[in-house]
């Protein structure tokens, strides 16, 4: 693990961030934009070409995903013998703000720029495959942006692939190994369904989940059902992709809300 004020290049280390079993995240200061930024460092111990495949192409697909609630990769190289992941700093994950109380009014808010990211890396043909609470940087207390593409997927074809993903966002067939597009759709259901009735669906996610009487109470019916359709085991049954879902968001998003919460 890197030490609080280590240099690594141009990186003055200041805090770990999180550790997960494949990569650190750190906060640290480059000394010569004069700006703090997240560093994303792979462990050395996975540092083989196999993981670090994997990393680049996060790097790569990042550098196509050119959208306001997508964060961007400032930089990627190898720094002092590490790969080195450079994005702009957050103030906190949308996992943390759901530790916290969130009108309902700005919950809608959120579920539009979860939507527009995920649309507009759908229209790429990229699917995600790691759509959770942690994977959305907040920044000041409004604006969403996605990052952590390392799983992510080209939809080119029949896709296949090695189970991957979060336990308890990740959808069922692509923790069998098949992803599609309609899968990131499924995690983006369950991240909104916690949001807005602080909760998450277990297995086998049988109609109604836990806290369901909370979500009537904030939302209309036609957006609980678009919920529902998002969270639906048979991915035939759920939105095609995000553009489809975000779309037909929009067609109920001034109406999303029960009359007495609109005010949030």
């Amino acid at each position: 693990m890197l030490r609080a004020r280590q240099k690594l290049g141009k990186y003055r280390i200041e805090k770990r961030l999180a550790n997960g079993p494949l990569a650190a995240v750190y906060r640290a200061y480059d000394t010569v934009h004069g700006i703090k930024v997240a560093l994303k460092i792979p462990h050395r111990r996975i540092m083989d070409e196999y993981f670090l495949g994997d990393f680049r192409k996060e790097a790569r697909l990042s550098a196509k995903l050119e959208h306001p609630n997508i964060l961007p990769v400032l930089n990627a190289d190898f720094v002092g013998g590490y790969f080195v992941i450079s994005m702009p700093l957050g103030d906190e994950t949308l996992g943390d703000r759901l530790s916290r109380r969130i009108s309902t009014a700005k919950a809608l808010d959120f579920t539009t720029q979860i939507l527009d990211a995920v649309a507009h890396a759908h229209s790429k043909r990229i699917i995600h495959c790691d759509i959770k609470p942690e994977n959305f940087i907040l920044f000041g207390s409004d604006r969403l942006r996605l990052t952590d593409f390392g799983f992510a997927k080209l939809a080119r074809g029949r896709l296949e692939a090695s189970g991957s993903g979060t336990i308890g966002y990740v959808a069922p067939e692509q923790a069998m190994g098949r992803p599609m597009l309609s899968s990131d759709v499924f995690s983006m259901g369950l991240v909104l369904y916690r949001m807005y009735a602080g909760a998450l669906p277990r297995w086998p996610f049988e109609w109604p989940p836990a806290n369901h009487q909370r979500l009537r109470q904030k939302l209309r019916p036609d957006m609980v059902a678009l919920i529902r359709r998002a969270i639906e085991v048979r991915p035939a049954r759920r939105f095609r992709d995000a553009i489809h879902m975000r779309n037909a968001f929009q067609r109920i998003k001034h109406r999303a809300l029960q009359p007495r919460r609109l005010a949030g």
